[in-house]
């Protein structure tokens, strides 16, 4: 069970996500974890690594050890996709694929439509990556990440997870936006790190 819980909670970076775009459907109750971060940084540089720069993820997430694009358009776009390792070995990973961009209004979702060690319901889980231009030059960034488990049971064990590790994904992110310094796992640099800022602010969790 350990182990299980473990790879529940290493996917979380992802916002992370969930299903192909013809099958997901949020058809069964999901539950949701939505959590935002100020950057001091212009939106457009914020939405550049969290969106534009798909394939490297692993520049910012401290629970990534590397990330790639592996076919489709090879930036941030409909129909990009990418690989993401979640240890050393490449034992656990996710081949994910953005399927709607808002550009206008800094938004995508993103999908899992494949993985290993991810007990998620990939027909009921999804992730959207919002940026909000605050006007004086900071922005703020958010994922949202709705979801089900598989098997169900350990959805309410998840959420926490979730929860601690998009929210060490935002510091992440805050950190490489902010000093142009990676933030990548199987480092220790999040752990140098994490006390020097603030703690993402959850906007929703149930």
């Amino acid at each position: 069970m350990n182990k299980t819980i473990k790879s529940v909670v290493a996917v979380a970076v992802l916002a992370l996500f969930s299903t192909v775009a013809t099958a997901q459907n949020m058809e069964k109750s999901f539950r949701t974890v939505k959590v935002e971060m100020k950057i001091n940084a212009p939106a457009e540089r914020v939405w550049e690594a969290m969106v534009l720069d798909y394939g490297e993820i692993s520049n910012f997430s401290p629970y990534i050890y590397t990330s790639e694009y592996t076919n489709g358009s090879l930036k941030g776009e409909v129909g990009a996709k990418r690989k993401c390792n979640f240890n050393e070995k490449g034992t656990q990973w996710s081949h994910e694929r953005i399927v709607e961009i808002d550009r206008e209004n800094m938004v995508m979702r993103n999908v899992v439509f494949d993985g290993a060690k991810l007990p998620l319901n990939f027909d009921n889980s999804q992730a959207f990556y919002r940026v909000r231009n605050n006007g004086d030059g900071t922005s703020t960034a958010s994922y949202e990440f709705q979801f089900r488990t598989k098997p169900a049971i350990l959805g309410f064990i998840a959420k926490g997870g979730f929860k601690k590790q998009m929210s060490g994904t935002l510091v992440g992110l805050k950190h490489y936006i902010e000093t142009g310094e990676r933030v990548t796992g199987g480092t220790d640099k999040y752990k140098e790190i994490k006390d020097k800022y603030p703690k993402a602010t959850v906007l929703k969790t149930k």
